[in-house]
């Protein structure tokens, strides 16, 4: 088993997704070190409150290292293919997944184009991810950062896509990541917080407005009794235990949303087990190594719990996921990811 990084052909060109935070930017000079000739592209996806600060961070880096440095502006195709599928789903009672679209179907292909018109061979990022090459395919591994590791956005790859990725992030720490940044002299790049979470929340209520939805909606048991008042149903996930705007006695969690009636269903942990789901538009390196294996890994949650399976094929063309042990907060709309054993990442799909 072979990580790709190192050992490639020096002054090979390598076109670098580059947001102008510390993991790319260390990226660019980690892709230096070990000869490419790195291009440098910058998209702009969404500037929350029109802030366009991170493109200059990024081409002040680029000067700094001497490297070619261009933006795209895809605002338009993210705000069509990520944003609107982002309040889609909230507003079918979904739980949407914008990372794993977004990387899966935009901004690796997005490299990939890119590079192609640049007649550039190499596509890289900052993701803390490696890869390795395992039977003649390629699969994503975690990275040596367990806390960092990516993995879980990238099951929809590509093998056109993968065999063309080089991630010079997957064989260090964010710690060591912040060191090496500072020890070249870029103490504002080491020193920038991470970005959490999706920027472009605030959209949803905006949509709401505009679509003038139901507002003030009952939260119920399960047994159909009213609890309380909720501010409407596109505000709340299955699974969702803080930010309730209601006082109980005890711990309650969304376990069912009715657009419909809009209703939220309340109830107790224990309720929200299930021991099997359904997935969509599924993608995996080899059929093989899920359909045939005695148990693989799945996970729904990036950076939570791994949960053991059996998973099969569908007459309708669906995949089948039995769990071996019950699993909570299943939501339509979420992401499932499978691991073998030796943490490669298998593929996964769209829970339904």
């Amino acid at each position: 088993m072979k990580h790709y990084f190192c050992g490639m052909k020096s002054k090979e060109r390598v076109l670098l997704g580059m947001s102008g935070g510390t993991d790319s930017s260390v990226a660019a000079m980690r892709l230096q070190d070990a000869g490419y000739e790195v291009t440098g592209v910058t998209f702009r996806f969404y500037e929350k409150d029109g802030a366009t600060n991170y493109l200059d961070d990024a081409r002040s880096l680029a000067s700094r290292l001497g490297i070619e440095h261009v933006t795209y502006d895809a605002r338009e195709m993210f705000r069509s293919r990520i944003i609107r599928y982002f309040i889609d789903e909230y507003l079918a009672g979904h739980t949407p997944v914008p990372c794993t679209l977004c990387n899966n179907e935009l901004k690796w292909a997005l490299l990939a184009k890119i590079a192609d018109e640049k007649g550039i061979y190499w596509v890289s990022t900052g993701h803390y991810v490696r890869k390795v090459l395992q039977g003649g395919k390629y699969y994503m591994a975690p990275a040596v950062d367990k806390d960092k590791d990516q993995t879980f956005f990238l099951w929809g790859l590509k093998q056109d896509i993968m065999r063309r990725m080089l991630l010079p992030m997957g064989d260090i720490t964010k710690v060591e990541a912040r060191a090496f940044a500072k020890a070249r002299g870029f103490h504002e790049v080491a020193t920038k917080k991470d970005s959490i979470g999706v920027c472009f929340c605030p959209l949803l209520q905006r949509e709401a407005d505009v679509r003038r939805l139901p507002g003030k909606g009952k939260f119920i048991d399960e047994n159909g009794r009213f609890l309380g008042w909720h501010e409407g149903y596109p505000f709340y996930t299955i699974g969702q235990r803080r930010g309730l705007g209601i006082q109980m006695n005890k711990a309650v969690f969304v376990k069912e949303i009715s657009v419909e009636k809009n209703e939220v269903v309340l109830a107790p942990l224990s309720s929200l087990y299930k021991q099997e789901m359904w997935l969509k538009a599924w993608n995996l390196v080899e059929d093989s190594r899920v359909f045939c294996a005695e148990e693989v890994i799945v996970k729904i949650r990036y950076r939570k719990q791994s949960n053991r399976c059996r998973v099969t094929l569908t007459a309708g063309g669906l995949l089948h996921v039995r769990l071996i042990e019950p699993l909570e907060s299943i939501a339509t709309g979420q992401a499932a990811a499978f691991y073998a054993k030796d943490g490669l990442l298998l593929g996964g799909g769209i829970i339904v």
